[in-house]
């Protein structure tokens, strides 16, 4: 372990400005809250910042939906902000945005730089372009029929259906998701980084393979250079070329001298990682520049496993090649889950942290239970409310909290709230004990592995808790001639409870706080776990923390209510089609027999239904299969029984699933973020499967 004095420069991924922080953004930044937090009780010199990424086609196209300008909706966006990084904890010294103008000029000026090191090249590509909107289409604003297997309604890249992967421009009958006009071919002339130059290729297959990645990550980053991994990435051979242009209009950083042409967001986002700091150093009156030339500096990245192309690739090559500081680590984590499964609002398996907090549940029980899972590989995590519970009442109150609590009242009423100077030889044996695992729990913090420090920590509390079991101080305290075994077994308590919570302040700073202020105490550091209180006084006990009651986790899972319809008017009516046009829509009233959910999807029902046609040929009765995407909405054993409105000559369609015949009719809202839900069609009673709706 090193001791000499470091100094890191910390960041977490940025988040999208598009809507509020869920629970994996919250996931990352309490990991690398409570890495950034233990540096600190180290002593090190830590700056730790984050930003919005501000930038974007999806983001400009947001903002136009709501009225706003796309400056107005991020900024709304980033209000919201402070309210979940206070509640958590969550410790940055700066939190910054991409479209500020320190990153404005910050990627221009690595442009510039990489352009004069001749690693930018021009290329004339072909896109889709809606005349409507008047504007380029990214494939996943493009709409089509897939090339391969026929399935309607697929994006501009891949196949939902069968799993094709192609080029827009193969899609047959192709429309644009954003104004549902025929796209139009047109030719652009675009910005590429010449990532496939060997030079990037040979400092890359260097810089991913010297120890800054997780072994997994350097693993499959190698398969990249061979064409055998990333899509993204790989090509028979090598490196492509990364396309970072887009065409106006387009939100984000003008690329210099090429009017119309912007930097793509990817190639912006990450500078915010620089703008952030710059703005921090600016503000505090230090040389950006210099502090990044400082040699020790350490330059380290939390990021989340979708991402880990851009960081390990274009990003450390952007840096290097504009002649800047390239990352020392880049520490890739899993996501998050519910109970093994993919986090669903309508299932009732979404969490949400501005819920939890809203309920006024204790930030620092799901900083405890994030910690506890954690480690230093990429894997997914699992939220289970049963073991949130144990942990936190057994280990974190039961274990831990539970040791000041049994010792407290008796210093205050027996001994004037003054802790006996010397401890006996058992009490000394145990707190030497306790000291004699700081480095192994420091080492365990340092290269991220949270789950096993916690595990070494209440292994440590349980040695206590056997203490107290063995002198019992409830007992002692009946026989005023044992006063002095009282007041030691009592002191020894409280000094191991300051030791434990040296080791647990990196995850709970809140409860550290309440600590220190009940121990009448300096802020703790890591190297006070070492010294003595003893003869020191300390002051009245109070509760430090609940335990957690299960009808808070009900009600924080409670799937959301029902949203208030739209307002009529709410959703413009379609074009103006014929009766001609209706009554080439067959719509036929029919029963749900059977509704069973789809392995290996989470959003589609196969429903079985009896349309009233009458017997097969075999004299079993005529059914069809539908599937259909109302799973967030629907329990399968809600359905059964039910009639609803099918579309019964709507074409076949083939999926991966099976065979779809035609389509049942639900109604929502044009909105589904802001007002998500399926409100499937019934007919009053009497009617009957098989009805015409005329």
């Amino acid at each position: 372990m090193r001791t000499m004095t470091r100094k890191l420069f910390v960041t977490t991924a940025l988040p999208y400005a598009n809507a509020p922080f869920h629970i994996g953004h919250m996931m990352e930044y309490i990991q690398a809250d409570i890495w950034v937090r233990f540096q600190r009780l180290r002593g090190h010199e830590v700056n730790f910042v984050c930003a919005d990424d501000a930038h974007g086609a999806p983001i400009m196209i947001a903002a136009d939906k709501a009225g706003l300008s796309p400056q107005a909706f991020v900024g709304r966006i980033a209000a919201g902000r402070r309210q979940y990084l206070d509640g958590f904890h969550i410790g940055f010294d700066n939190w910054h945005s991409t479209d500020a103008p320190e990153n404005h000029a910050l990627a221009q000026s690595i442009y510039l730089a990489l352009r004069r090191n001749d690693l930018i090249a021009t290329r004339t590509i072909e896109q889709f372009f809606d005349p409507v909107k008047g504007m380029f289409l990214a494939d996943r604003y493009i709409l089509g029929e897939c090339p391969k297997c026929g399935a309607k309604d697929q994006y501009g890249d891949n196949c939902e259906v069968c799993g094709a992967v192609y080029t827009p421009t193969e899609l047959k009958n192709p429309t644009s998701a954003l104004s549902g006009a025929t796209p139009e071919l047109r030719s652009s002339e675009h910005f590429f980084f010449r990532l496939s130059d060997p030079r990037c290729v040979e400092f890359l297959r260097g810089w991913t393979q010297d120890g800054r990645l997780q072994p997994e990550v350097a693993n499959k980053v190698r398969e990249w250079f061979s064409g055998d991994g990333s899509e993204d990435a790989g090509a028979p051979g090598g490196l492509d070329d990364w396309d970072i242009s887009r065409d106006a209009p387009y939100f984000g950083i003008e690329i210099p001298d090429a009017p119309g042409k912007y930097f793509y967001v990817w190639l912006d986002a990450p500078i915010g990682y620089l703008a952030s700091l710059k703005n921090l150093l600016d503000r505090r009156g230090q040389d950006f520049d210099a502090y990044l030339a400082d040699p020790a500096l350490e330059q380290v990245h939390f990021i989340g496993k979708d991402i880990v192309t851009f960081h390990t690739l274009f990003w450390p090559a952007m840096l290097k090649f504009s002649g800047r500081k390239v990352p020392d680590r880049i520490f890739v984590h899993g996501h998050l889950t519910v109970g093994g499964e993919k986090m669903s609002k309508s299932r009732g398996t979404g969490l949400s942290p501005l819920r939890y907090l809203e309920l006024g549940m204790d930030a620092e029980w799901l900083r405890y239970y994030i910690a506890a899972k954690l480690n230093a590989r990429v894997e997914d995590i699992d939220f289970n409310t049963e073991d949130f519970v144990a942990r936190v009442n057994a280990d974190l109150v039961g274990k831990y909290i539970n040791i000041a609590s049994r010792a407290a009242g008796f210093i205050a009423k027996r001994f004037g709230g003054r802790l006996a100077a010397d401890p006996g030889v058992e009490g000394r044996a145990l707190l030497d004990g306790l000291r004699a695992h700081q480095d192994a729990v420091a080492e365990l913090y340092e290269t991220r592995e949270t789950g096993k420090a916690l595990r070494e920590i209440m292994m440590l509390a349980d040695r206590v808790n056997e203490y107290v079991d063995r002198h019992k101080p409830w007992e002692l305290a009946k026989h005023p001639e044992q006063a002095v075994l009282l007041h030691d077994a009592c002191s020894v308590c409280i000094e191991a409870f300051r030791v434990l919570t040296v080791y647990l302040k990196p995850v709970l700073p809140a409860l550290a706080a309440k600590v220190e202020a009940f121990l009448q105490i300096e802020p703790l550091q890591w190297h006070d776990a070492a010294r003595s209180l003893g003869g020191h006084t300390i002051g009245a006990y109070r509760h430090l923390m609940q335990r957690v009651d299960t009808k808070l986790l009900d009600a924080l899972f409670e799937p959301p209510a029902a949203p208030a319809p739209p307002a009529p008017g709410g959703e413009p009516l379609a074009a103006e089609i014929g009766i001609g046009d209706f009554a080439r829509v067959d719509l036929r009233i029919v029963k749900i027999v059977a509704a069973e959910r789809v392995e290996g999807s989470t959003k589609l029902l196969r429903l079985t239904l009896d349309a009233g046609e009458g017997p097969d040929p075999q004299g079993q009765p005529r059914l069809r299969t539908v599937f259909s995407g109302i799973a967030g909405a629907y329990a399968p054993e809600q359905l059964v029984g039910k009639l609803t409105v099918w579309v019964a000559n709507l074409a076949p369609r083939q999926m991966k699933f099976g065979r779809s015949e035609g389509m049942v009719l639900a109604a929502g809202h044009a909105d589904e973020k802001a007002h998500p839900g399926l409100y499937l069609l019934e007919p009053w009673p009497g009617a009957v499967p098989g009805l015409r709706v005329r």
